[in-house]
Protein backbone atom coordinates (compact mmCIF):
# COMPACT_ATOMS: atom_id res chain seq x y z
CA UNK A 1 0.00 0.00 0.00
CA UNK A 2 0.87 3.42 -0.81
CA UNK A 3 1.68 5.78 2.57
CA UNK A 4 0.43 9.35 2.93
CA UNK A 5 0.57 11.47 5.48
CA UNK A 6 -2.82 12.90 7.38
CA UNK A 7 -3.18 17.03 6.81
CA UNK A 8 -6.67 17.44 8.08
CA UNK A 9 -9.17 15.77 9.94
CA UNK A 10 -12.62 16.20 8.62
CA UNK A 11 -15.54 15.22 10.53
CA UNK A 12 -16.52 11.75 12.38
CA UNK A 13 -18.35 8.80 10.88
CA UNK A 14 -20.69 7.83 14.16
CA UNK A 15 -22.65 5.26 12.42
CA UNK A 16 -19.46 2.47 13.60
CA UNK A 17 -18.76 1.67 16.86
CA UNK A 18 -14.89 2.29 16.38
CA UNK A 19 -15.52 5.88 15.09
CA UNK A 20 -14.14 6.27 12.02
CA UNK A 21 -13.55 9.77 10.22
CA UNK A 22 -13.21 11.33 7.33
CA UNK A 23 -9.61 12.98 6.34
CA UNK A 24 -7.51 14.75 3.74
CA UNK A 25 -4.03 13.30 3.00
CA UNK A 26 -1.07 14.87 1.56
CA UNK A 27 -1.61 13.17 -2.02
CA UNK A 28 -4.86 15.48 -1.74
CA UNK A 29 -7.48 12.47 -1.74
CA UNK A 30 -10.00 12.34 0.63
CA UNK A 31 -10.02 8.87 2.62
CA UNK A 32 -11.95 7.64 5.41
CA UNK A 33 -9.91 6.48 8.58
CA UNK A 34 -9.92 3.85 10.94
CA UNK A 35 -7.84 4.31 13.97
CA UNK A 36 -5.24 1.92 15.12
CA UNK A 37 -5.84 3.18 18.76
CA UNK A 38 -10.12 1.99 18.27
CA UNK A 39 -10.88 -0.74 20.55
CA UNK A 40 -10.92 -3.43 18.12
CA UNK A 41 -7.28 -2.84 17.71
CA UNK A 42 -4.49 -3.35 14.93
CA UNK A 43 -5.83 -6.97 13.92
CA UNK A 44 -8.81 -5.30 12.41
CA UNK A 45 -6.82 -3.30 10.31
CA UNK A 46 -4.81 -6.43 9.25
CA UNK A 47 -8.22 -7.88 8.56
CA UNK A 48 -9.60 -5.09 6.09
CA UNK A 49 -6.70 -5.38 4.27
CA UNK A 50 -6.33 -9.03 3.47
CA UNK A 51 -9.98 -9.02 3.11
CA UNK A 52 -9.83 -5.87 0.42
CA UNK A 53 -7.37 -7.72 -1.31
CA UNK A 54 -9.01 -10.82 -1.92
CA UNK A 55 -12.11 -9.18 -2.85
CA UNK A 56 -10.22 -7.48 -5.82
CA UNK A 57 -9.11 -11.10 -6.79
CA UNK A 58 -12.31 -12.19 -6.94
CA UNK A 59 -13.95 -9.82 -8.76
CA UNK A 60 -15.87 -8.25 -5.80
CA UNK A 61 -15.00 -4.02 -6.06
CA UNK A 62 -13.89 -2.65 -2.98
CA UNK A 63 -12.25 1.08 -2.78
CA UNK A 64 -8.46 1.82 -2.45
CA UNK A 65 -6.33 1.43 0.44
CA UNK A 66 -3.46 3.35 1.79
CA UNK A 67 -1.95 3.52 5.07
CA UNK A 68 -2.39 6.84 6.64
CA UNK A 69 0.71 8.42 8.85
CA UNK A 70 -0.63 10.83 11.65
CA UNK A 71 0.79 13.07 13.71
CA UNK A 72 -1.39 13.19 17.09
CA UNK A 73 -0.86 17.08 16.85
CA UNK A 74 -3.54 17.20 14.83
CA UNK A 75 -5.84 16.34 17.73
CA UNK A 76 -5.00 19.97 19.07
CA UNK A 77 -7.05 21.50 16.27
CA UNK A 78 -10.31 19.60 16.89
CA UNK A 79 -13.10 20.26 19.68
CA UNK A 80 -14.82 17.13 20.48
CA UNK A 81 -12.75 15.39 23.22
CA UNK A 82 -13.95 11.86 21.77
CA UNK A 83 -11.89 12.35 18.64
CA UNK A 84 -9.05 14.27 20.36
CA UNK A 85 -8.48 11.20 22.15
CA UNK A 86 -9.05 8.67 19.70
CA UNK A 87 -6.20 10.58 17.41
CA UNK A 88 -4.04 11.22 20.21
CA UNK A 89 -3.95 7.05 20.49
CA UNK A 90 -3.60 6.59 17.00
CA UNK A 91 0.08 7.75 16.22
CA UNK A 92 2.13 6.34 12.96
CA UNK A 93 -0.02 4.33 10.58
CA UNK A 94 -3.54 4.52 10.16
CA UNK A 95 -6.18 2.39 7.42
CA UNK A 96 -6.92 4.91 5.20
CA UNK A 97 -10.30 3.81 2.66
CA UNK A 98 -10.40 5.68 -0.32
CA UNK A 99 -13.73 8.38 -0.25
CA UNK A 100 -16.22 7.42 -2.74
CA UNK A 101 -17.90 10.79 -3.51
CA UNK A 102 -21.29 10.06 -4.65
CA UNK A 103 -21.91 6.56 -3.11
CA UNK A 104 -25.27 5.57 -1.58
CA UNK A 105 -25.92 2.78 0.35
CA UNK A 106 -27.64 -0.51 -1.28
CA UNK A 107 -31.03 -0.35 -1.13
CA UNK A 108 -31.49 -4.12 -2.34
CA UNK A 109 -30.88 -3.53 -5.97
CA UNK A 110 -27.48 -4.76 -7.76
CA UNK A 111 -26.85 -2.52 -10.75
CA UNK A 112 -27.44 -4.11 -13.73
CA UNK A 113 -29.57 -6.88 -11.94
CA UNK A 114 -26.02 -8.96 -12.40
CA UNK A 115 -26.76 -12.17 -9.96
CA UNK A 116 -23.21 -13.06 -10.62
CA UNK A 117 -22.27 -10.08 -8.51
CA UNK A 118 -24.65 -11.02 -5.45
CA UNK A 119 -23.15 -14.55 -5.50
CA UNK A 120 -19.26 -13.19 -5.16
CA UNK A 121 -19.86 -11.12 -2.17
CA UNK A 122 -21.94 -13.78 -0.71
CA UNK A 123 -18.61 -16.19 -1.65
CA UNK A 124 -15.78 -13.41 -0.08
CA UNK A 125 -17.65 -13.26 3.28
CA UNK A 126 -18.29 -17.27 3.57
CA UNK A 127 -14.51 -17.66 2.34
CA UNK A 128 -13.53 -14.97 4.71
CA UNK A 129 -15.64 -15.57 7.82
CA UNK A 130 -16.88 -12.08 7.16
CA UNK A 131 -20.57 -11.54 9.93
CA UNK A 132 -20.82 -8.49 9.35
CA UNK A 133 -23.30 -7.98 6.55
CA UNK A 134 -26.88 -8.18 6.94
CA UNK A 135 -29.77 -5.71 6.19
CA UNK A 136 -29.21 -4.09 9.59
CA UNK A 137 -25.34 -3.13 8.30
CA UNK A 138 -25.18 -4.11 4.63
CA UNK A 139 -21.79 -2.12 4.37
CA UNK A 140 -22.29 -2.21 0.61
CA UNK A 141 -22.06 0.96 -1.46
CA UNK A 142 -23.24 1.53 -5.11
CA UNK A 143 -21.01 3.47 -6.98
CA UNK A 144 -20.55 4.29 -10.51
CA UNK A 145 -23.26 1.47 -11.33
CA UNK A 146 -21.31 -0.93 -9.37
CA UNK A 147 -21.57 -2.70 -6.14
CA UNK A 148 -18.99 -1.94 -3.71
CA UNK A 149 -17.66 -4.10 -0.79
CA UNK A 150 -16.36 -1.75 2.21
CA UNK A 151 -16.01 -2.47 5.99
CA UNK A 152 -14.37 -5.89 6.53
CA UNK A 153 -12.89 -5.69 9.96
CA UNK A 154 -15.07 -8.40 11.29
CA UNK A 155 -13.58 -11.04 8.76
CA UNK A 156 -10.36 -13.21 9.83
CA UNK A 157 -11.99 -14.09 13.28
CA UNK A 158 -9.30 -16.62 14.07
CA UNK A 159 -6.51 -14.44 14.49
CA UNK A 160 -8.25 -12.80 17.64
CA UNK A 161 -7.83 -15.96 19.67
CA UNK A 162 -4.07 -15.86 18.85
CA UNK A 163 -2.82 -14.36 21.89
CA UNK A 164 -1.19 -17.36 22.68
CA UNK A 165 0.10 -18.23 20.37
CA UNK A 166 -1.32 -19.66 16.60
CA UNK A 167 -4.07 -21.92 16.57
CA UNK A 168 -4.82 -24.81 13.96
CA UNK A 169 -5.65 -23.46 10.26
CA UNK A 170 -7.59 -26.88 9.92
CA UNK A 171 -10.23 -25.81 12.66
CA UNK A 172 -10.72 -22.66 10.61
CA UNK A 173 -10.89 -24.42 7.35
CA UNK A 174 -13.83 -26.64 8.58
CA UNK A 175 -15.35 -24.40 10.21
CA UNK A 176 -19.36 -23.65 8.42
CA UNK A 177 -20.30 -20.22 7.84
CA UNK A 178 -24.19 -19.12 8.53
CA UNK A 179 -25.52 -17.30 5.36
CA UNK A 180 -28.83 -16.90 7.60
CA UNK A 181 -29.56 -12.81 7.49
CA UNK A 182 -26.91 -12.20 4.74
CA UNK A 183 -28.06 -9.43 2.22
CA UNK A 184 -26.83 -11.19 -0.36
CA UNK A 185 -28.49 -14.92 0.77
CA UNK A 186 -30.49 -15.13 -1.83
CA UNK A 187 -28.15 -15.32 -4.54
CA UNK A 188 -26.48 -18.67 -3.03
CA UNK A 189 -28.16 -20.63 -6.06
CA UNK A 190 -25.14 -19.28 -7.93
CA UNK A 191 -22.35 -19.98 -5.72
CA UNK A 192 -21.30 -23.00 -7.82
CA UNK A 193 -20.14 -21.02 -10.94
CA UNK A 194 -19.24 -18.37 -8.50
CA UNK A 195 -16.73 -20.89 -6.49
CA UNK A 196 -15.58 -22.49 -9.87
CA UNK A 197 -14.52 -19.43 -11.14
CA UNK A 198 -12.93 -17.63 -8.03
CA UNK A 199 -10.48 -20.81 -7.01
CA UNK A 200 -8.90 -20.34 -10.20
CA UNK A 201 -7.82 -16.62 -8.87
CA UNK A 202 -6.54 -18.30 -5.74
CA UNK A 203 -3.42 -19.34 -5.05
CA UNK A 204 -0.52 -19.56 -2.73
CA UNK A 205 1.55 -16.77 -4.17
CA UNK A 206 -1.55 -14.48 -4.56
CA UNK A 207 -2.48 -14.81 -1.10
CA UNK A 208 1.38 -13.63 -0.05
CA UNK A 209 0.60 -10.55 -2.08
CA UNK A 210 -2.05 -9.51 -0.53
CA UNK A 211 -1.25 -10.21 2.98
CA UNK A 212 2.31 -8.67 2.15
CA UNK A 213 0.58 -5.29 1.85
CA UNK A 214 -0.51 -5.35 5.34
CA UNK A 215 2.38 -2.64 7.00
CA UNK A 216 4.72 -4.71 10.00
CA UNK A 217 3.21 -2.21 12.50
CA UNK A 218 -0.18 -4.28 12.49
CA UNK A 219 1.22 -7.37 12.79
CA UNK A 220 2.07 -7.93 16.96
CA UNK A 221 4.03 -10.50 17.76
CA UNK A 222 2.64 -13.68 19.52
CA UNK A 223 4.18 -16.18 21.43
CA UNK A 224 5.77 -18.95 18.26
CA UNK A 225 5.49 -15.87 15.82
CA UNK A 226 6.87 -12.84 17.14
CA UNK A 227 7.86 -11.58 13.48
CA UNK A 228 5.61 -9.99 10.99
CA UNK A 229 6.94 -12.46 8.40
CA UNK A 230 5.90 -15.51 10.15
CA UNK A 231 2.16 -13.50 10.67
CA UNK A 232 1.77 -12.80 7.55
CA UNK A 233 2.59 -16.53 6.87
CA UNK A 234 0.44 -17.49 8.96
CA UNK A 235 -2.57 -15.69 7.57
CA UNK A 236 -1.41 -17.46 4.09
CA UNK A 237 -1.75 -21.12 5.58
CA UNK A 238 -5.12 -19.93 7.22
CA UNK A 239 -6.40 -19.00 3.73
CA UNK A 240 -5.16 -21.88 2.05
CA UNK A 241 -6.45 -24.21 4.62
CA UNK A 242 -10.02 -22.83 3.98
CA UNK A 243 -9.47 -22.86 0.49
CA UNK A 244 -9.21 -26.79 0.27
CA UNK A 245 -12.49 -27.18 2.07
CA UNK A 246 -16.14 -26.69 1.57
CA UNK A 247 -17.84 -27.21 4.52
CA UNK A 248 -18.14 -23.03 4.89
CA UNK A 249 -19.78 -22.79 0.93
CA UNK A 250 -23.51 -22.27 2.26
CA UNK A 251 -25.78 -24.13 0.23
CA UNK A 252 -28.67 -22.85 -1.23
CA UNK A 253 -31.21 -24.47 0.59
CA UNK A 254 -29.48 -23.04 3.76
CA UNK A 255 -29.53 -19.07 2.49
Amino acid sequence: MDTVRVTRYVTPLREGGSLPGIVEADDLGTYVCKFRGAGQGVRVLAAEVIAAGVARLVGVPTPRLVALDLDPEIARYEADEEVQDLITASPGLNLGIDFLPGAFGYDGTIPGDDDSAGARVLWLDAFLANVDRTWRNPNLLVWHQELWAIDHGAALYFHHGWAGGLTDPARFAAQPWDATGHVMGRHAAGLADVDADVTSRLDRAALETVVGDVPDDWLPGIPGAERPDRLRAAYVDFLLARLGTRQWLPAAEAA
